[in-house]
């Protein structure tokens, strides 16, 4: 009896330090996986992520709490490695056990799952799914830590990239207009942590052909990226941004619905800052800026190659919309030798669209509401030149009307792109496609 007393004793005694000696061992295998992972060694890192949530869940059972952060790194391990079946299973589980475990539904735990969640599903085309889960993300971090907390802003982008899929455009709008108020609330307004998201609005109103209010976001970011005086490596997204705007513009004509400039702040406009003549319409103060751009990347220690070769495409775009085709080749094969030196090409490998004004009845420019419409597609087919222009442009599939067919490809004969080059010369390119979503208004019998 004296003896099983004293086994008890030593067992029990024997107990904390089990534990202690267990916690290690995962705190242990935790930092293995973060060095791994940091290391975006992502094989190596799922092996010790699959630990980990082996030994919690032995530890402290199957439906712990404990095991949230585990199988939250292990769904991110699984996303990275672009298995996005298992990512989407790892992180369904994470959210069903701090569901069940929770008194509430405002559990902060909740919401880098949810987020998890939502770029998986991203990442497999279930948009509607996406939406859903980081709606319920950016709720979550605005009722427990603010309506303005810069936590919120890596939610954004993807809840965003889900809305345009969806063809949301409202809710789109709506929510880069916060982010930018969000960083405006979180870090002031001269801030250089302002730049990503006024580049952010900047991209959307220029996807919507809205250009000037585009451009004035662009030159605030331009002031924002300036140090003594001097445009930094972080202004030359900004001048490229006003020089598309300016070609864009000139290509598809002025913006049809402009909203009040205010939205950007207050922030003057971008100024050349020599007097040159109109290049066949063309605002000159686009090309000044690519130039500028380019001057203030090879200026850089080291050296960007690919970052001079995309702001050289540029310019070569430049000059093509304008009908300067000598001007824009040469610009192509100087961009084609800073690519090669960078160690890529592609950027010129495929035609890049320049310009293209979609049809009225393009779920980009329809005043409809989308309770009022019905969705089709039209995909076209067609050739590139090596001058950029169309041709042979004919519908390979479509569930449009007939007269949406002849819209789209009425608008893509109109289109402008930059060419496919091989070797730094440009060439003919066959079998390009394009496809749009157009809207018909909903039948009131249907």
């Amino acid at each position: 009896m004296r003896r099983s007393w004293l086994t008890l004793i030593m067992l029990l005694a024997a107990g904390p330090a089990a534990r202690a000696a267990t916690d290690a061992e995962r705190i242990e295998v935790y930092h293995e996986f973060r060095s791994l992972f940091d290391a975006h060694r992502y094989d190596a890192a799922l092996t010790a992520a699959q630990r980990l949530v082996a030994m919690t869940q032995e530890q402290y059972g199957e439906k712990a709490r404990e095991l949230a952060t585990p199988l939250t790194n292990l769904g991110t391990t699984y996303h990275r490695l672009g298995n996005h079946a298992e990512a989407e299973k790892a992180y369904r589980r994470c959210i069903e056990i701090l569901e069940d475990s929770a008194s509430n539904n405002a559990d902060p735990q909740l919401i880098a799952p949810l987020h998890g969640l939502g770029v998986t599903y991203i990442a497999q085309g279930a948009y509607d799914g996406a939406s859903l889960v980081l709606r319920r993300a950016v709720d979550l971090s605005r009722n427990l830590n603010g309506l303005f907390n810069p936590d919120q802003l890596a939610l954004l982008g993807p809840l965003i990239q889900s809305y345009v899929a969806l063809g949301d455009y409202q809710n789109a709008e709506k929510e880069h207009q916060y982010e930018l108020q969000v960083a405006e609330s979180a870090y002031g307004t001269t801030d250089a942590r302002l730049l990503g998201p006024l580049e952010h609005l900047a991209q959307w109103f220029e996807f919507v052909g809205r250009y000037s209010t585009a451009r004035t976001l662009y030159a605030r970011a331009l002031s924002l990226s300036e140090h003594d005086g001097k445009v930094t490596a972080d202004g030359v997204m900004p001048l490229r941004g006003i020089a598309r705007t300016y070609r864009l513009e000139y290509l598809n004509g002025p913006e049809e619905d402009p909203l009040d400039a205010s939205i950007a702040g207050a922030s003057p406009g971008f100024e050349a800052s020599s007097p040159w003549a109109l290049v066949r319409g063309l605002n000159p103060d686009g090309e000044h800026a690519l130039q500028l751009a380019v001057t203030v990347l090879q200026r850089q220690h080291p050296v960007n190659h690919g970052d001079v070769g995309a702001t050289i495409v540029d310019l070569g775009d430049w000059y093509l919309s304008a009908d300067e085709t000598p001007k824009a080749q040469s610009a192509y094969r100087a961009a084609w030798k800073e690519l090669e030196a960078a160690g890529s090409t592609a950027l010129l490998a495929q035609p890049r669209q320049l310009a293209y004004k979609p049809p009225l009845a393009s779920i980009t420019r329809t005043r409809l509401e989308p309770e009022e419409a019905d969705e089709h597609f039209v995909e076209v087919r067609f050739t590139v030149t090596a001058d950029g222009r169309t041709r042979d442009v004919s519908a390979a599939a479509s569930d449009a009307p007939a007269s949406l067919q002849k819209a789209v490809i009425s608008s893509v004969k109109r289109a402008r792109y930059g060419p496919r080059l091989v070797d730094g010369e440009p060439v003919l390119a066959r079998d390009v496609s394009l496809r749009e979503r157009v809207v018909t208004r909903k039948s009131k019998h249907g």
